[in-house]
Formats: structure tokens, C-alpha cells, sequence
């Protein structure tokens, strides 16, 4: 099985436990003299499999990521965590321009006036380069996960 398929997997399985997890709170508890639509524990039981089976597969794909070299110097779970720094750097970065941009109404001139501290432009070129960094990066984790075969 190929890595990509796995990860397919394992967000279908978490799709699946949320929606197991939704129906058993739901079941769990009714009105006196009502049955539940299904039964919880027959829920529970499912979710139960569903979990063991997710485990097994994050493990395996942890494993993967850990193993596979994604080039010469850096394994796929090096490139996967500074993915992970990149898209968190963007969203600062984002976050910082929002407020630096953003207007505050003065009704009057005897209000103080509020300015940015940041070169807004320089903020969203840096911005535009981890962006594109990101979904570079991205696209090559992807398409290097349809060539690794899962450990």
C-alpha cells in the first residue's frame, strides 16, 4: 500500500470515529419508554475497532515518515514538520498584516490617531514567498507520497 493511500485511509477513519463518537452521545441517553434508534453498544463496539485500526495505521505512517528519506539530508517526517512551521509562519505573518491594516474610525480629531509599525509591503512580499514555499513543498509531499510504499 502506498503511503498516499494510507493517509486516505486514515482520514476516512477519523471521519468515520467522529461520526460514530456523534451517534453514541446522541444514543446514549432517551426519553422513558423510548428505544434508541441503534443500539450504543453495538456503537461503541464499532468505534472501538475503528480506533484500534487508526492506531495501527498512524503508527505505520509515523513510521514511514520517519524512515523514508524525502532527499539526500532530510527524512519525510523533517520535511512534514517544516511544512508544518511554514504554514504556522504564514498565518502569523497574516495575522500581523490584518492588524496593521486595519482602519480605526476617529470621529473627531481630538482622538488619537493609530499608525503601523511594520513595512505592510515588505510583511506581505515575505507573506507571498512562504505561501508559495508552502504549496511547493506541499505538492512534492504529495506526490512523493504516491511512490512510498508504507512500513
Amino acid at each position: 500500500m502506498k503511503l498516499a493511500e494510507a493517509l486516505i485511509k486514515r482520514g476516512n477513519l477519523q471521519k468515520r470515529i467522529e461520526y460514530l463518537k456523534e451517534k453514541l452521545i446522541r444514543y446514549a441517553k432517551v426519553q422513558e419508554g423510548e428505544k434508541p434508534p441503534e443500539q450504543p453498544d453495538e456503537i461503541y463496539r464499532e468505534l472501538k475497532g475503528c480506533l484500534e485500526e487508526l492506531t495501527i495505521f498512524v503508527q505505520r505512517i509515523n513510521k514511514t515518515n520517519s524512515e523514508v528519506m524525502f532527499d539526500e539530508k532530510r527524512s519525510v517526517a523533517d520535511v512534514l514538520a517544516y511544512r508544518d512551521v511554514l504554514l504556522q509562519k504564514y498565518k502569523i505573518l497574516n495575522k500581523v498584516i490584518e492588524s496593521a491594516t486595519s482602519l480605526i474610525d476617529r470621529y473627531s480629531k481630538k482622538e488619537i490617531k493609530v499608525l503601523s509599525t511594520i513595512d505592510v509591503k515588505a510583511y506581505q512580499k515575505d507573506t507571498d514567498n512562504v505561501a508559495k514555499e508552502y504549496r511547493e513543498l506541499d505538492l512534492k509531499i504529495q506526490e512523493k507520497n504516491w511512490y512510498i510504499e508504507l512500513i
